[in-house]
Order: structure tokens, then sequence, then C-alpha cells
């Protein structure tokens, strides 16, 4: 009777233990957040999207941002794996190699400069020829409001798209 109760305590400790570890794997998961493609080429990444019939969409980050993750993780990331929306991020102030969408080597931080973007998180949306096909989604502080300002943005983007 006791060497069952042992054995079974055992089992018990074990599954518990199992059941602990994949919680704190999915905790660690969580806390290490989203990550969104990093493209080489504009011109690699924009010619598989306009393939796919979708806008190119570009986050514009800094590390560190809390309203970049939080853009990345809640929206763009979603965005990316649910609904196959092309969805790269090029990152301020990076020097990361970068081809532009006319394939003159450049930086992230360059390209970033290139595009005025000010701001952290912006997310742009390109369209053939590298062009902008939808109004840029600047700042995070619209929280409450995001994912309508980011549905609006993909709607005028994909019309954009069948319109050329």
């Amino acid at each position: 009777m006791i060497a069952a109760r042992a054995g079974g305590r055992r089992r018990f400790l074990r599954s518990l233990g199992t059941a602990i570890s994949a919680v704190l794997a999915s905790s660690v998961a969580r806390a290490a957040g989203a990550v969104l493609p990093t493209p080489r080429s504009l011109a690699e990444e924009l010619s598989k999207a306009i393939q796919a019939g979708q806008p190119l969409v570009v986050m514009v980050s800094l590390d560190g941002c809390p309203f970049c993750r939080v853009a990345r993780d809640s929206y763009l990331d979603p965005l990316r794996r649910q609904e196959h929306v092309p969805v790269v991020q090029v990152d301020m102030g990076r020097s990361t190699a970068l081809q532009t969408f006319g394939g003159v080597a450049t930086s992230h931080g360059e390209m970033v400069k290139s595009w005025k973007v000010k701001i952290a998180p912006t997310v742009l949306f390109f369209g053939p020829g590298g062009k902008e096909v939808a109004q840029r989604l600047e700042g995070g502080y619209i929280a409450d409001f995001y994912g309508a300002y980011l549905n609006e943005r993909m709607l005028t983007a994909r019309h954009a798209l069948k319109a050329e």
C-alpha cells in the first residue's frame, strides 16, 4: 500500500514538474515577444509580396521601444501569421545592410532616414516600384484604435494594388 502511494506521488510530481516547465517556457516565449523578419533586400521582399497580391508592410522599429513591441506583438505579427501578409521590420539607427527597392546598398538606419521617418513605430505600406500605397501609421499612442487604423490602411493598400 505504501509503495503504491509512493509511485502515485512520483507520477504526480513528474506531471506537476512537466506542467510547470510548460508554463515557464510559454512565459519566456511571451516575454521575448514576436520577431518580424528583417529584410536584406526590399526589392526581393516587395516582389514576393506583389506576387502574393499583397502590399509589403514595413514596420520601422527602435530597440527598447514599448510601443513598437505592442504594435509588433499584438497587430503586425498576427497579421503576418494569420493573414499571410508580408510584414518585415527595419530598425532605426541600425547599420545592418539592406538593399533598397532599386537594389542600391544601404543600411537600415539610412533607409529610415530616406523615408523621413522620425517616430517609432511607423508602419509603411508599399506597392509596385516601392511606392507607398497607403497613409503611414505613425506612433503607438492610439492603442484602442490601432487595429482599426491598421485594417483601414491595409484595405487602402490592397485597393491600390488592384487599381494598378
